[in-house]
């Protein structure tokens, strides 16, 4: 799915060789000495990035938004993980295996694995990880007091999961000893889960987010302020974190892998994360040197870092002027954008307003001149993104620019030309950017195809998050990024057991959305083992869904990155995992290019 791939030209550099380079930084000059490593490889260095949103949590259990898990997939391993191409590979498990019955999955963890040195530890030092981390992690996933936003995912899958979330929910209760029962560390190398019924999509269920493995000591020891004191096994540890300012991380020099080469990794010194609201000023400062990547590119830049393309074109993205010594990166995202509708609000529980604000919309339009072509396509299908492998989102029907059929829809439902409509209020996260300017031209579309006023609202990403979350906004800007390649990930936003009641968070199923079709054909795909049967039913499913519009479904992410030429090893994928573990910097050949 790699659109481009880095163009670098690797030279072989004698071991004995010293490079040394000066960078700024922020302003401060810095000192960078590499040092020489098998393979014609470096050691040090710091690799800068830039967050437009705030860094909400680093505590797994929180983790819902894509900036913290950037930060967290850095300092954390788990049992397992995604590579380029999306197949699971062994982390903390080096292997596992799945009964024949599809109810229980075994993971055999790899030994000498140390936590990062922390207080947390008796003389500071960090001990060997075991099968009981690992269970203590999965039980708090579970465990309401946890403010965790992961139950939703296991509570109707696993062993005793749903007891054991109630219990905890309710002070009441008294909260079952052991944990759950279905997460069980077998001995110290051996982590089992056992299933209440077979669920095919379930082998990727332990590279979730919320799945990072960190030590009970931890949790003890900082308490609520955990999400900000995380310690995990991962390729780098916590320095220090000034809330939107900037977060640092520093080598763990007792990680447990090594490359190919022998070396021991990571290759990086540190990496520092800076957190600049504007997209513009992020390429400013990557383009002065002061970053080691780019994400995204804002549409006013497009047709200056780009080589001229017809609108709607499928050639490859090429880099023009001084930007060719740049690396570029495109990778079609598993991802969409979309608008979300609470259902249960007195405007978005009529469907036929729902229906018409997606036929008001021109996405095409909205592609090619507000994004300037960078998104991999219009939300024709609903959901679940064409990227999906094999995922036949062709059955899926869904809405063409049709202003005529949205008209008629609101005068069906009593509004005729926008007449007698509520002003509505459109919430979308602050920092400005491209979701403004697109939430801009929605903006002007509704108004001029609909006759509707839309008012914008714009708040921190954290509370943006949090008051959907509560039902508190009831038509919003979010997008979903894949967890794991499988259609049940996006269609789960959908089902109607993840729709909380009045009152209660639903961090997964924001909409409230409810449709017992809808839930009778997901469930029955769920446990279908066969892979074609059970992406038709996904299909069947969805198009149940959006016939019903609980989203206003716009495009499907393209991601860009720009990568200073001296940069080696990067990797991502389309669910946007960056993996910093192997990157290393040469700087003898900074030949960048598409």
């Amino acid at each position: 799915m790699i659109l481009i791939q880095p163009g670098f030209l690797f030279r072989f550099i004698l071991p004995s060789l010293l490079c040394t380079l000066f960078l700024v930084s922020c302003g401060t000059e810095q000192h960078v000495e590499l040092r020489p490593a098998e393979g014609g490889k470096f050691y040090g260095g710091i690799y800068r990035m830039n967050e437009t949103d705030a860094i909400k949590t680093l505590d797994p259990v929180g983790l819902n938004d894509a900036p913290s898990h950037h930060v967290v997939h850095q300092i954390a391993d788990q049992l397992v993980d995604f590579d380029s191409s999306l197949t699971l590979q062994p982390e903390l498990a080096e292997n596992w295996e799945i009964s024949e019955d599809q109810l229980t999955y075994t993971y055999h963890l790899r030994k000498g694995v140390l936590f990062h040195d922390n207080a947390c530890f008796p003389n500071g030092k960090g001990r060997e990880m075991k099968a009981s981390d690992v269970k203590f992690c999965f039980d708090r996933i579970l465990d309401a007091r946890s403010g965790t936003k992961g139950a939703d995912y296991f509570r109707d899958k696993v062993v005793g999961a749903q007891a054991f979330f109630d219990a905890t929910a309710n002070n009441d209760r008294k909260v079952p000893e052991g944990g759950v029962p279905g997460f069980k560390a077998v001995d110290d190398y051996t982590f089992q889960i056992q299933l209440l019924r077979p669920f095919p999509a379930f082998k990727y269920y332990p590279a979730l987010g919320m799945t990072y493995i960190y030590p009970p000591e931890a949790v003890e020891k900082y308490g609520q302020d955990f999400f900000r004191n995380i310690v995990a096994t991962g390729p780098f540890v916590l320095k220090s974190w000034e809330a939107d300012r900037e977060l640092i991380l520093e080598r763990n020099p007792n990680y447990w892998r090594k490359d190919e080469h022998g070396n021991q990794l990571p290759f990086l010194d540190s990496i520092q994360f800076t957190f600049k609201k504007e997209q513009a000023t992020m390429l400013t400062e990557f383009t002065k040197g002061n970053l080691e990547e780019n994400y995204r590119i804002p549409p006013e830049f497009v047709e200056t870092i780009f080589e001229k393309r017809e609108i709607g074109s499928t050639a490859p993205w090429k880099l023009t002027g001084n930007y060719t010594k740049f690396t570029l990166h495109v990778i079609p995202s598993i991802a969409t954008n979309y608008y979300g509708m609470l259902t249960v609000d007195p405007i978005f529980q009529d469907k036929r307003i729902r229906q018409a604000f997606n036929y008001a919309i021109d996405r095409e339009r909205i592609i090619a001149f507000v994004l300037k072509g960078q998104a991999a396509g219009p939300a024709n299908h609903g959901l679940v993104p064409p990227a999906m492998p094999n995922y036949p989102a062709e059955m899926v029907k869904g809405y063409n620019f049709d202003v005529a059929k949205a008209k008629a829809l609101m005068a069906e439902a009593g509004y005729p030309d926008g007449k007698g409509f509520p002003a509505i209020t459109l919430q979308l996260n602050s920092g400005g950017g491209l979701n403004e300017k697109v939430a801009e031209t929605i903006q002007d579309q509704l108004k001029k195809n609909l006759g509707i006023e839309v008012e914008m609202k714009q708040v921190q990403f954290a509370q943006h998050l949090d008051m959907i979350d509560k039902g508190e906004a009831a038509f919003f800007r979010l997008a979903w990024i894949a967890d794991y390649p499988e259609p049940e990930n996006f269609l789960n936003l959908l089902w109607g057991k993840n729709a909380a009641p009045k009152g209660k968070i639903s961090p997964i199923n924001s909409t409230r959305y409810n449709n017992p079709e809808f839930d009778a054909l997901f469930e029955q795909a769920m446990k279908t083992p066969d892979d074609t049967e059970r992406y038709r039913l996904y299909a069947q499913a969805e198009q149940i869904a959006v016939d019903d519009a609980p989203m206003l479904w716009i495009y499907h992410s393209l991601d860009f990155r720009l990568v200073q030429p001296y940069v080696r090893g990067y990797s991502s994928n389309p669910m946007d995992r960056r993996d910093l573990v192997g990157v290393w910097f040469d700087y003898n050949n900074t030949e960048g290019g598409s």
